[in-house]
């Protein structure tokens, strides 16, 4: 089955000279995928030339005058650029001409904009960011990354059905794990938001384990990691600043000396293998889950080939349906919960 793909082409730190070769990726990696390059048009055909590539039946372009900066304030985004090719995509999948939209575009307007255009789901108070993030055991997804502070005890509740729904879907686990991110194990543990969250998982039919602690997320003891935006947001942050001190670190060492230079030398496929087990551009693409229809936020500073794992993702929501499974799920649930 052919899926067609919006891409705010002229989003994130970079637009065309990383969208277009990351859509020329993806296309050469699934034949029967369909983009659609929304931006300036001039600019993305001369972008199309560089790389001696045309529009065609599995790459177009649809026109936008605008574009969101960066540091636009969300709001304003979504009233006075309602001809950016971050909002121009999204109508795209609103209008059913795309079947999901992928942009590395500011974050806030992105959320902002695809609440606004598609709507949550019908028993979805809020949407959230999901993410996946590398483990010992494989990889585990995280929820909520951002969009939502100060959640009530009923979101977290919404965000594990969306996780836990994405990870059935998309990583075919039949009854993904879930855990409550807390500041311990134990259940006497944490503010009166969490126990109020881990009572109402407990009496559902989620594959709830507890509460789960920091370090637990990258070893991979749960499929899902549920978590307030706040919370979640200076999570992954936090072990992004680690990752990246920790690369500093050791290039110095390997550069310190001669001996240290041959011993790098020597290292370097163990460093090699290291890198790519951990490397961000393998794991790019965070779900905004709770929305009619799927939107897909690149990190903004990705390069091409981290820009096209974003496409991937996006598409393979497309195959699983993600969005209908999220609503037939919580509705399931919920209807479970009134009856008790």
């Amino acid at each position: 089955m052919s899926h067609t793909i919006a891409l705010d082409a002229m989003g994130g730190d970079f637009g065309p000279p990383v969208v277009v070769p990351a859509a020329l990726e993806a296309i050469r990696d699934g034949s029967n995928l369909r983009l659609i390059l929304v931006g300036d048009q001039e600019t993305l055909s001369n972008e199309l030339s560089r790389h001696n590539a045309k529009v065609g039946e599995n790459l177009t372009i649809q026109h936008a005058s605008e574009q969101v900066e960066m540091d636009d304030i969300p709001s304003n985004a979504l009233r006075n650029k309602k001809d950016s090719s971050m909002r121009v995509a999204i109508n795209l999948v609103k209008d059913g001409t795309a079947d999901a939209c992928v942009s590395a575009g500011n974050t806030g307007a992105l959320m902002a904009t695809a609440r606004f255009v598609l709507k949550t789901l019908n028993g979805i108070d809020r949407p959230a960011i999901c993410s996946i993030l590398p483990t010992i055991q494989g990889h585990t997804r995280m929820l909520d990354l951002g969009a939502n502070i100060g959640s009530e005890p009923k979101h977290l509740f919404q965000f594990a059905v969306m996780g836990s729904t994405l990870v059935s879907a998309v990583d075919n686990i039949d009854r993904p794990t879930i855990g409550l991110l807390n500041i311990g194990a134990e259940e006497i543990k944490g503010g009166e938001t969490v126990k109020t969250a881990a009572k109402i998982f407990s009496e559902s039919d989620l594959n709830y384990v507890g509460f789960v602690e920091g370090d637990d997320i990258y070893a991979g003891s749960v499929d899902v990691v549920v978590c307030d935006g706040f919370v979640g947001n200076v999570a992954l942050k936090t072990s992004e600043g680690v990752a990246r001190m920790v690369s500093h670190f050791m290039k110095q060492e390997f550069k310190k000396d001669i001996r240290s230079k041959l011993s790098g030398l020597i290292a370097r496929p163990v460093l090699q293998a290291f890198k790519q087990r951990i490397d961000p551009r393998g794991y790019n693409g965070a779900s905004f889950l709770g929305l009619q229809g799927i939107v897909v936020k690149s990190h903004g500073g990705a390069d091409a080939h981290s820009f096209a794992t974003a496409i991937r993702a996006a598409t393979k929501e497309v195959d699983t349906n993600v969005a209908e499974r999220i609503s037939n799920q919580l509705q399931q649930l919920l209807m479970q919960r009134r009856a008790v």
